[in-house]
């Protein structure tokens, strides 16, 4: 007979001494400290794949083998990359210690981090409506993860319910497999974005999900098909923000993101996980209102382009390291 997964036992190995409400804060300090690692090493990838656009001016519009190759020889590329990898460290413990209804909406917070540093690498002041987007965005969400808090709880996981996920997962890779083969000469930096988004939210939810079963001490084979579920969606979605940063400046990337990821994970929290099960109705009206706000300015926010990472990078400089 199917056996359970219970979030709770995560929390119980990570932080023994806290009570359920500790957790959930130490969880939001957590995803903050990441979304921090998120916007710097995403302008660091940016540099980096502006840099290797540079180095083969035909491939600018497309990320070509040869690119993926020169990406691996840019030490902004990498340092990115290692910033990038201390961010999902950190988003993997905040998912072990408090549900994705409260986690997963705080990477907005990359997005406004990201607008400061790019307007302090292009030497431009944030105008009236970056600082309203800016207002709007960190409200929304100050609003949705407060009231989050409160009412999210962590389910205990039934089998059945990974299957869906996982199926969901395969459904959603073989659409964006069959796009990319077939129209890939027609597709631009946003779609890019919202399919990386999608995945990414794909990962954070099996990554909480592989999480609770090992800590649980369940090794069968629907933990390894979340494994390998957790590796698939992260490298393809990858491959496709990198994509999307030959073509698009970084706040376009994690806007998206910012909107799209979290977006398809609270939707699998609240339909598949039932982790917003015992909020009331005037709750989830007030998700649905934050969550707007929040994303309303988010897409001011990813109109705020100052030229400043990529065609700084792709300026001839034949002595930098970078």
């Amino acid at each position: 007979m199917p056996v359970p997964f219970f979030p709770t036992e995560v929390t119980d190995v990570i932080v023994p001494f806290l009570d359920p409400a500790a957790r959930k804060n130490l969880g939001i300090v957590v995803a903050l400290a990441g979304t921090v690692f998120l916007a710097l090493g995403a302008q660091l990838q940016h540099r980096g794949v502006g840099k290797a656009a540079r180095m083969r001016p035909g491939d600018q519009e497309k990320m070509s083998i040869g690119q993926l190759v020169a990406l691996l020889r840019r030490p902004s590329w990498l340092l990115g990359t290692l910033l990038l990898g201390c961010a999902i460290l950190l988003q993997l413990t905040s998912l072990g210690l408090a549900p994705l209804l409260v986690v997963q909406p705080l990477g907005v917070a990359a997005l406004v981090l990201s607008t400061v540093v790019d307007s302090r690498i292009a030497h431009t002041r944030l105008d009236g409506t970056v600082l309203r987007s800016v207002a709007l965005s960190v409200g929304g969400i100050v609003v949705f993860v407060s009231i989050a808090a409160v009412y999210a709880t962590d389910r205990p996981i039934q089998p059945p319910q990974v299957v869906i996920i996982l199926s969901l997962l395969a459904g959603v890779l073989l659409v964006f497999g069959s796009v990319f083969v077939f129209l890939r000469a027609r597709l631009t930096a946003v779609a890019y974005v919202i399919g990386a988004g999608v995945l990414y939210a794909f990962v954070a939810t099996l990554a909480k999900l592989t999480i609770t079963q090992l800590v649980g001490g369940d090794y069968s084979l629907l933990t390894l098909l979340c494994v390998g579920g957790v590796l698939t969606a992260a490298i393809v979605g990858g491959v496709f923000v990198q994509i999307a940063y030959s073509t698009g400046p970084p706040n376009l990337v994690i806007a998206g993101l910012t909107v799209v990821d979290p977006l398809v994970a609270v939707g699998i929290g609240i339909v598949v996980l039932g982790e917003a099960s015992e909020a009331p109705l005037y709750a989830l009206i007030a998700f649905v209102l934050a969550g707007a706000v929040a994303a309303f300015g988010v897409v001011g926010l990813s109109r705020h382009q100052p030229a400043s990472t990529l065609e700084d990078a792709r300026v001839p400089a034949p002595h930098s390291p970078e």
